[in-house]
């Protein structure tokens, strides 16, 4: 049962059209078991289904509910790829290693569609996924990109014109788009906690409000939460934003940054079919991005305007309202049923990061917004790692990363300050 004045999911769209798991028991007294988890999004649910299903006994330590965090509060954008370009892994590991990377996103992805599929999760997945860009060039980049795709990473990409985008997208901001017919979205929640049904179902056991407040290292290592504790033989770190001080050397590589959605009321078949015909989700190619698709209740899901101060843009209800109407004047008046916020984590390079603490403790962080499917992959390789393969995950850990420069206490004003350029460059150049 939920402790006394737990306070559930913060209120979403998401969360208000989800079925909800029943409250999973809260973490008393000690437990042993072989690989111990911490955090219940994509992470570290994918990790713990593969490990029950290999055989081992599994814990997993919630905070908060299942896919409290990033899983249960994203845009729900699943796309091929990672949070930084594929010249940014050429450039950190060369170009083969670049490709072996890619290549495994390519099956992140065909495991995330199996996934959804075996274990007959309802989280409403659509194909497609549109780059659009706003300026002639970013539209020019995008079309280099296209080409390199397919001559040294064999992966397909469309350039539509901005006619062919006109018949898809019911707006005449963008000049055009690359369209990935194998990138996706889906209701992330629901899929959070399809995740869970499908985890406990093999044998995992999950504690919800059971915050790990400490991880000790050593030959068993243990997570510590406020009324109990876990040995096993193996941990799997996998908290992202939200490691309060558990494990402070991947915190220093990690900023959080806040992110916004907005869901409209339910405009109808009729109006939604004009606005994405197709049902593909959207991103424009600018840094402080926009982002939006359409809900199976027939809404547009409106994203954007993230914060790297820790704190939700003033004003943020209109912001969004006018950054949608920019898109969409058809929309003009229409506002949001729901508006809600989370935390993502991002690297200094934007590459993912993963890899081990220690020779028992394995972690995944850094998705830069890029993690939908992504992070199943992460979990996947952990598994397979622990279960004694770890090659493909030791291909991730020869990314260097580096901490954020300035400390706790200045990293994130240096933040803000370097986002300011980059959304003044959108502006200008």
């Amino acid at each position: 049962m939920a402790p006394d004045g737990a306070r559930g999911y913060p209120p979403s769209w998401y969360a208000a059209s989800a079925t909800p798991l029943p409250a999973q028991p809260t973490l008393r007294g000690v437990q042993q078991c072989d690989v111990a988890v911490l955090g219940a999004g994509y992470t570290g649910l994918t990790a713990a289904l593969a490990l029950a299903e290999a055989g081992h006994r599994v814990i997993v330590l919630e905070a908060e509910r299942v896919g409290w965090g990033a899983s249960g509060r994203n845009g729900g954008q699943a796309i091929v790829g990672y949070g930084c370009e594929q010249s940014t892994l050429e450039g950190l590991l060369g170009e083969a290693e670049a490709r072996v990377l890619f290549d495994l996103s390519r099956e992140g992805m065909a495991q995330l569609r199996a996934r959804i599929e075996r274990h007959r999760i309802d989280c409403h997945w659509r194909d497609g996924y549109a780059h659009v860009p706003l300026k002639a060039r970013q539209a020019r980049a995008l079309r280099t990109d296209i080409v390199e795709m397919a001559q040294r990473y064999d992966y397909p990409l469309q350039w539509w014109s901005r006619e062919q985008l006109r018949a898809h997208l019911g707006s005449d901001l963008y000049l055009g788009a690359v369209y990935d017919a194998a990138s996706g979205h889906l209701h992330p929640l629901a899929y959070a906690l399809g995740l869970a049904e499908a985890a406990m179902a093999a044998g995992v056991v999950i504690h919800e409000y059971s915050p790990v407040r400490r991880l000790v290292k050593g030959a068993r290592p243990v997570l510590h939460a406020p009324q109990g504790e876990v040995h096993a033989d193996f941990v799997v770190v996998a908290g992202n934003a939200w490691l309060h001080g558990v494990a402070p050397a991947l915190e220093a590589r990690i900023m959080p940054v806040g992110t916004y959605i907005g869901a409209t009321p339910v405009l109808g078949a009729e109006l939604a079919q004009t606005l994405i015909g197709n049902g593909m989700a959207v991103s424009d190619a600018n840094w402080a991005l926009d982002y939006f698709r359409l809900s199976h209740d027939h809404r547009l899901l409106f994203g954007g305007r993230a914060s790297y101060s820790s704190l939700p843009p003033p004003g943020l209800r209109g912001l969004m309202q006018r950054r949608m109407e920019r898109v969409f004047p058809q929309l003009r008046g229409v506002g949001f049923d729901y508006l809600w916020g989370g935390y993502v984590d991002i690297t200094r390079n934007r590459a993912p990061d993963w890899g081990r603490l220690d020779d028992n403790v394995y972690y995944a962080q850094g998705f830069s917004g890029h993690g939908v499917a992504a992070s199943g992959l992460a979990g996947q390789l952990i598994a397979e790692a622990i279960s004694g393969q770890s090659h493909r995950l030791d291909a991730f850990a020869r990314i260097q990363h580096r901490p954020f420069p300035g400390g706790r206490m200045l990293r994130t004003p240096m933040l803000v300050a370097a986002m300011s350029w980059y959304r003044l460059r959108d502006a200008l150049w």
